[in-house]
């Protein structure tokens, strides 16, 4: 009887930690701006997860225009810099160069860097930018165009700035180190620290899992 009693529970203690390891194989879904997890399948996030990444439309560093259409059924990296900051961009870009390096021949996975600073960051600006960082990658857009556009995307899409952010507008200056991972149907699925090569680490694990799960 004891043995018994003994023996499922050990059988509970396994499966609970069993699911607790498949599930940080999971990277979770995030529908608001206070970036609560939320750790579903694919068909449950069809139904459960509302919020996309919206529509825009920018130039890049050659002056092309890059629309929201470049990320169909991609996975992109989202960050927001500007050429002129001598504090945290230098280091983000530094440690982005950690996933650049992992998939630039990649061509399911985009990287988009957002000017902060439009009305100063041309694409003659960001191209300069972007050979000063000895950035090759084809599929690594610095963009530029219309402040206030940039700005609503980056809080009310990209969720930038977290919580805090949501409510502010474009009259508030945006700078921020967060990096935002979206999957392939425009849904974020993580943010991270741009400062900490440790997130960036992580930011690589977190992109491998979700091409395992969708290549």
């Amino acid at each position: 009887m004891l043995q018994n009693v003994f023996l499922r529970s050990s059988l509970i203690v396994f499966l609970l930690l069993f699911s607790c390891r498949q599930k940080k194989q999971d990277v979770p879904y995030y529908n608001t701006p206070d970036f609560e997890p939320q750790f579903l399948s694919k068909e449950e996030a069809s139904d459960k997860i509302n919020h996309t990444i919206q529509h825009f439309s920018f130039v890049d560093q050659d002056n092309r225009v890059i629309t929201d259409k470049i990320t169909d059924h991609k996975i992109h990296i989202a960050s927001f810099i500007f050429t002129s900051c001598g504090s945290i961009c230098p280091n983000m870009i530094r440690n982005l160069k950690l996933v650049d390096r992992k998939y630039k021949n990649d061509p399911d996975v985009i990287l988009l860097s957002f000017s902060v600073t439009p009305w100063i960051d041309t694409s003659e600006k960001l191209k300069d930018f972007k050979t000063k960082n000895k950035i090759t990658n084809a599929n690594w857009h610095f963009l530029t165009g219309n402040k206030n556009e940039i700005y609503r995307l980056a809080r009310k899409s990209y969720f930038a700035e977290e919580a805090l952010g949501f409510t502010r507008d474009s009259a508030e200056f945006l700078h921020t180190e967060h990096i935002i991972l979206v999957d392939g149907q425009r849904k974020i699925r993580g943010i991270y620290n741009g400062t900490l090569q440790s997130d960036m680490q992580q930011l690589i694990t977190d992109i491998d899992l979700i091409k395992k799960n969708t290549f």
